[in-house]
């Protein structure tokens, strides 16, 4: 198996791309496994966390050039592509709207897709071997993979535009110096640096952080006004939860807070 997972300690869950999952990641046989592995912990009770991260050179490193040489032949290229990102979009979607707190823990090449997988993630944690590139211009292809969403929002749109148009690729502390990436770290840390911030940023309640995500995501299509009513919507919704209740407890109490999935 290609895609494998490993249930660690603290609700966190390891998946890992390995082979031609992380050389061909987007392929018609490689991303439905990719998608399934993240999929089943997303909707697992007992998963708080997921990190994701490649094998040796890749992370992800895009798509099965030979399958698009192929589909050109049969003329089957718009097919595939449709095929394919009708698998990653709603994965990215469904990502960015859990409660469950998604990291990349970027070890190598980050392209195409797999730079999508990656900015999608709430943080990602490099190792100094990784490097992020787009490389749709090189392709004769347009951005995809919400890229072109997910980039500007982290590290502005003219950095963005140059990194598309320029077809760069950037090393582990040019995505650090632009913001694309949260930290570097030596390659043997990089797991161990990954569980970490999993482990803190997942320890709170489903709503505190389902709701956090998404109004991060809309703030920027919001105006001000507008935002503080969805704001207060959210946090009377939270007013209702367990983990609301736990909290007050816990400060009461003055312990540190222990949140169930709920």
């Amino acid at each position: 198996m290609s895609v494998t997972s490993s249930d660690l300690e603290n609700g966190l869950r390891l998946i890992q791309f390995s082979g031609h999952s992380a050389t061909q990641s987007f392929s018609r046989k490689f991303l439905p496994q990719i998608a399934q592995a993240i999929d089943a912990g997303l909707i697992h009770p007992n998963v708080r966390a997921i990190i994701l991260t490649g094998e040796g050179k890749f992370f992800s490193a895009g798509a099965d050039i030979h399958a698009f040489a192929q589909s050109i032949e049969d003329e089957d290229a718009p097919q595939l592509i449709r095929d394919l990102t009708g698998i990653l979009h709603p994965l990215l979607i469904r990502m960015r709207q859990s409660s469950t707190i998604c990291i990349a823990a970027v070890n190598g090449a980050c392209a195409g897709g797999g730079l999508g997988l990656a900015l999608a993630c709430d943080a990602r944690i490099a190792s100094t071997k990784a490097k992020m590139a787009a490389s749709y211009s090189g392709m004769g292809l347009s951005p995809d993979g919400g890229t072109t969403w997910l980039l500007p929002r982290l590290v502005g749109t003219q950095v963005s535009r140059r990194f598309f148009f320029e077809n760069e690729i950037w090393d582990a502390e040019q995505c650090l110096s632009v913001g694309a990436i949260d930290a570097v770290v030596e390659d043997e840390n990089l797991l161990e640096a990954a569980y970490g911030i999993a482990s803190r940023w997942s320890q709170w309640g489903n709503h505190t952080k389902e709701a956090t995500k998404h109004l991060l995501d809309v703030q920027s299509v919001h105006d001000f006004e507008t935002h503080l009513k969805h704001e207060r919507t959210l946090i009377e919704a939270a007013g209702t939860t367990t983990a609301f209740k736990e909290g007050v407890t816990a400060f009461i109490e003055k312990r540190k807070p222990k949140f169930q999935q709920e």
